[in-house]
Formats: structure tokens, sequence, C-alpha cells
């Protein structure tokens, strides 16, 4: 490769491409077996929503709103409605469906928004978790360790308590909720056949455990969100042709002097540490059961440290212009605004306004979608705490920088690799 790589290693700006070793290995049969329970509304307490619903290939591996409508709604993305009678839903849910891509990888060592999941020593188990001593073992994945706690939660899968055993479980503690969902599974003949097939210690549906079977749905979305074949992994893999002018002259920023790769670093584009941006707040929010205010305080909500009040973990841009709405609680529906919001966090915080999130109407949740927002003082809180000082850029800049961005979408691996299973063993709908 010539040109741009002939300076030497130090002037080079640019991460060392991605590669196949870069990711954990996982068993592609099993991944099969995962790709069904992915799909089946079978892991949920009613048995009406799954896990694809709110991480759709349709929608980048998310779910296309700010936030998402969870258990009780019907439909998929922004069309997906509420629901209705005694089944609609109680609130929408409190964060942004972060996007799939690229979790198989070995560098990631924390998942969700606050990093409430994380490698770990503090627990005999190696992870960090809300389930604390009670997390089961034999999980082989970071990826699998996470798959456990949205079946337990009960405005994204589990339901109401007074509704099914699962979610009156998970009021229980949290890891009673997991056996009844495995004994859903195994009993269904199919399952029992495939999880023999594909464990070579399994040779009982009774051998069944939900550590088999959150193993299994990790094969398949790292296996499904694998995506390194995009223009700007050609272009580090020595493609000079692979970016646009534009689009080199928004790496060379992001990576330089637009300072972008602070926080979102190398070639996956996260440091996976947290940051506070001061996006504005609404909806319900992640609430500490001892608030006696509806806020959102992120990171500060795991660790218990002041100094982490509303940071949020560097999401990975892998396919950043499939993901939208942006920020942990989808603030932004234009990728564009929410490059915006980088250069001048406070100003773009006393600009914004309701339109630019993206909030299916839910009339009995309309008086209080916002009222977060208003609330002055915690305005005031929120708006103490950024982590990035406002810099200056230029429409061009901005333009070449959302060129760059455009350059992450993967080509092939965008379609999936086993996709949408027309049935699954369960026989319920698939979404």
């Amino acid at each position: 490769m010539g040109g741009l790589f002939a300076t030497s290693a130090q002037a080079n700006p640019f991460p060392a491409p991605l590669k196949s070793t870069d990711f954990q290995d996982f068993d592609r049969e099993l991944a099969k077996l995962g790709q069904l329970l992915f799909f089946d509304p079978i892991l949920s307490g009613n048995r009406n929503i799954a896990c694809a619903t709110c991480h759709s290939p349709d929608f980048g591996s998310s779910d296309g709103l700010s936030l998402g409508i969870g258990e009780g709604g019907v439909g998929l993305g922004p069309e997906r409605s509420p629901g209705e009678g005694r089944s609609r839903i109680r609130k929408r849910i409190p964060r942004n469906a972060p996007a799939l891509w690229n979790l198989g990888a070995r560098q990631f060592k924390t998942l969700f928004h606050d990093g409430r999941v994380s490698h770990s020593d503090i627990y005999d188990n190696g992870f960090s978790t809300p389930a604390q001593e009670w997390l089961p073992d034999g999980l082989d994945s970071l990826l699998a360790v996470q798959a456990l706690f949205p079946l337990t939660a009960q405005f994204e899968m589990a339901g109401d308590p007074l509704e099914n055993e699962v979610a009156g479980a998970a009021y229980d503690r949290i890891d009673a909720v997991w056996p009844i969902i495995t004994k859903r599974v195994r009993n269904i003949p199919d399952y029992a056949q495939m999880f023999a097939d594909g464990y070579d210690e399994i040779a009982d549906p009774l051998d069944i455990s939900i550590v088999h079977i959150v193993n299994a749905i990790a094969a398949f979305e790292a296996l499904e969100f694998q995506s390194i074949d995009s223009p700007f992994d050609a272009f580090l893999a020595g493609d000079d042709q692979a970016l646009s002018e534009a689009q080199l002259a928004g790496a060379q920023l992001f990576y330089g002097d637009a300072g972008c790769s602070e926080c979102h670093a190398g070639a996956l584009q996260t440091d996976h540490e947290f940051h506070a941006l001061m996006l504005p707040h609404f909806g319900p929010g992640r609430t500490r059961r001892w608030d006696t205010i509806v806020r959102d305080v992120g990171r500060m909500g795991v660790s218990d440290q002041l100094e982490d009040a509303y940071r949020f973990r560097t999401p990975s841009l892998r396919n950043v212009a499939l993901t939208g709405p942006y920020g942990h609680n989808g603030a932004y529906t234009s990728l564009e605004a929410m490059v915006r919001h980088h250069l001048n966090p406070r100003a773009a915080f006393e600009a914004w306004t309701p339109e630019q999130a993206l909030l299916p109407d839910v009339s009995w949740l309309a008086a209080s979608d916002f009222l977060p927002f208003e609330d002055k003082l915690e305005r005031a809180r929120l708006s103490r705490r950024a982590d990035l000082a406002a810099q200056s850029l230029s429409d061009e800049e901005i333009s070449q920088i959302l060129a760059f961005l455009q350059a992450l979408t993967g080509r092939e691996s965008i379609k999936g690799r086993l996709g949408r299973p027309d049935r699954v063993p369960s026989g319920l709908e698939v979404d």
C-alpha cells in the first residue's frame, strides 16, 4: 500500500485492521440453535416477545425507536403499537435498545449502557452482574451472560407478576426465573433433540439448563452480527481506493484533529469507558429503587460513585448509520444531530426539543414522557456533567465525518448469515 501509509507508523493515525482472531470462537452448529431461540417468544413470560423483537435485523439489530415498546406491544420497529386492554404496556423501555454488532470481539469486557455486566473477579463466577453470586456456572462468554437479564426484566420480556409465573419468580430472586424458562424449552421435543445434538453433555432433556440456552443465543449473536467487511475495513487492510475522498478526509478528522477517537478508539470505535454527554433526559429512565424522582444516573447506578453520575458506555460505531436513534436514550433520530451534539453538548442540550426523538404515541404515557426533561433541578444536575469540551468544525468537516461514519457500514455482513427463521419449535409467531 502506498500513498497515505508511506509515512512512519507513528504518523499513521489509523488502527490495525480487525481479524477473525480478534473474535471469540463460537460453534456454528450451536449458533443455528441459538437462531431459533433468539426469534422464539417462548423465552418471554407471556410468550409474546422475543430477543429479536427489540434487536431486529430489519433495524440494524436494534428496534428503530428512541425508547422501545417492550412486553405487551405488537409489531416491529417504529410501527410497533403499545397494545391494548389489560396487556398494554405500562411504561416504555427506559433506554435505547443497543445494537449487537461485533459484540463477540474479545476486547468487549463490559456490556449494557451502564456496564452492569462485565468481566470481574468480584465473584467466583468471573463476572460482575445484577445476579451477583447467583449467576449460574458454565457461561462461555459475556454475550451469554448478557442474554440472561432481559428474561428477568418486567417491561422487557418477563411481564407483570399477576400475568405469569416467570415475572412472579423475578420478584422472589433473580435466578428463580431461569429454571422456569428452561423447563418450557426442554419440554418441546424439537428443542430437546437439538440440544442433545448440540451438546455432548446432554443425554436427557433434564440435562438442559439456562446456561445451554444462553450460550447458544450468544453463539448466534456473535456469528450473525459480526461485521468487519466495511469500506473502512478494506482501507485498513490495504485498499487505498476503498474510501471516497470525503470518507478519507472524515477518517483523518475522526482519528486526528476532531478528536473523536479519544473515546471512539480503535477499529471498533470504542474505548469501552463511560462518559457524560449531557444528553437530555426523558422517558422513565433506569431509576434506582431508592430515588425519589425519575432520572437515569447511568454508570453511577452500578458503581455508586458520584463521579460516574450521568456517564454511559461508549458504543461501538460499526454500522452506526443503520442503528439510530442515537444516544443511551435515543435522543436523536439524526446521525448528524448526534455528531453536532458532541461538538457543543451544552448548546445542544439547551436547544433540544422532544421532536428530535422517535417515540410512538402512547396516550396513557404522554403526560409523563417528558416530565423529567422539565424538572429544573434535574436539568441543572445533568447539565453540570459533560466530559466533552466544545469545539468548532465547519459544515464541510462535519459532512466529511458523516461520510466516514457511512464507511463503517458492512457490505455482505449486514444481510446476516442465518437470518430470520420461517418458524420456531414452539410454534409461536416469529416477528
